[in-house]
């Protein structure tokens, strides 16, 4: 197992029962992301966006072939007609949820971009090697 170092903020907290733990003040707070119906609603999203455009292989996301500055354009129009409807109130497709999975698939087309990196697509390149 390749060796790893856990964090430290240097503050602790002790609670009643005499545990001791880092206030971890600095860290980021994913468990906040479930408060509010944005995290479900958005998932939902993604689900119904898979049944529309099926992953190109399995557990390989249509929207993650994205990979120029013509998807990340199209991602970003999408998010901002998407931001508009759900200013306006409109309520004929989760709009809210929409802008997340914009945003979320143009920064995801910036990092591809920055780094050169693209996710493999083609059945054979997601396998597990085979034994034997």
């Amino acid at each position: 197992m390749e060796e790893f170092v856990i964090r430290d903020s240097g503050e602790r907290v002790e609670f009643e029962s005499g545990m001791v733990r880092d206030i971890g003040g600095k860290k980021a707070r994913f468990f906040r992301c479930l408060a509010g119906s944005m995290l479900r609603r958005w998932a939902e999203h993604l689900h119904k966006g898979q049944v529309k455009y099926p992953d190109v292989s399995p557990g390989v996301a249509n929207w993650t072939l994205a990979k120029g500055e013509e998807e990340l354009q199209r991602f970003k129009e999408s998010a901002f007609d998407h931001m508009i409807d759900w200013l306006e109130g409109k309520e004929d497709e989760d709009h809210g949820a929409a802008v997340f999975f914009n945003i979320n698939g143009a920064e995801y087309v910036k990092e591809v971009i920055r780094n050169g990196k693209i996710l493999k697509t083609s059945k054979e390149e997601n396998e597990s090697p085979k034994v034997g």
